[in-house]
């Protein structure tokens, strides 16, 4: 297959899609309705047209029988009167008259059994252009209702994938919200049990901390007692009161 026939392929594919995507099957319907019901019309100007030509025959054939009428009354009247040659010429003509009125007549039988055929017809397809307007409507309700609840589902679809990319956000925050307590309370089991430097940078574990507490508890006890015995050799002997008379 050459470039420019996979071009082509490829074209009448996508305008095909498009197509389908930009038809709406209601709008094709009443289309088609509109072309049968033009057609429909077309049918019943046709027999319009075949009654009036068939009325027109029918007025010929009055006028040439009334004149066929007339004139074998006029041969009779010519012969009453000794004319027998008038008489002759008026019989000549009556009788080219009825050739006339036998063509029309031929050509009205004609004109009246196509109209026959052309009124069933034309009933015929009336029938079938109701018939196919009232599906027509059916279809159209049917696939409007179609089309709203798929509107409503791919609603409910759109609500429910944002409920669940909601539902998977906050899962996601729950478990880095978990992990990091956990975090936390690890590191504080680690700064307790001196695994880890505290804030200050010291690197002591808990007993000598301990240690070095009580370390400076028996100092400050040493520092306490020193001065008090420095203070009790510099202070004066309290004065002896002599004793009460008669004790």
């Amino acid at each position: 297959m050459g470039l420019w026939q996979r071009f082509t392929l490829i074209f009448k594919s996508k305008a095909n899609r498009a197509l389908d995507r930009a038809e709406d099957p209601r709008e094709t319907l009443d289309y088609s309705y509109e072309k049968q019901l033009e057609l429909l019309q077309k049918v019943r100007r046709g027999v319009a047209d075949v009654a009036t030509s068939r009325k027109r025959l029918e007025l010929q054939l009055a006028a040439l029988e009334q004149q066929g009428t007339k004139l074998e009354g006029q041969a009779k009247a010519a012969l009453a009167g000794g004319r027998e040659d008038l008489a002759r010429e008026a019989l000549t003509r009556r009788s080219g008259l009825a050739t006339q009125i036998d063509d029309l007549r031929t050509q009205h039988a004609g004109l009246a059994d196509q109209e026959e055929k052309l009124v069933a017809a034309s009933q015929r397809l009336q029938a079938k252009v109701e018939a196919f307007r009232t599906k027509k409507e059916t279809i159209k309700a049917t696939y409007s209702a179609a089309e709203a609840q798929t509107k409503i589902n791919e609603a409910f679809s759109g609500v429910s994938k944002e409920l669940g990319d909601v539902g998977m956000a906050i899962e996601r925050a729950e478990d880095k919200t978990a992990q990091l307590q956990a975090r936390g309370q690890a590191l504080d089991e680690l700064l307790a049990s001196g695994a880890l430097e505290d804030a200050s940078g010291s690197t002591k574990d808990s007993i000598t901390l301990e240690l070095e507490r009580m370390a400076s508890g028996n100092d400050v006890e040493n520092q306490l007692a020193a001065l008090k015995a420095e203070l009790g050799a510099s202070a004066p002997a309290p004065a002896i009161e002599p004793p009460a008379a008669g004790s």
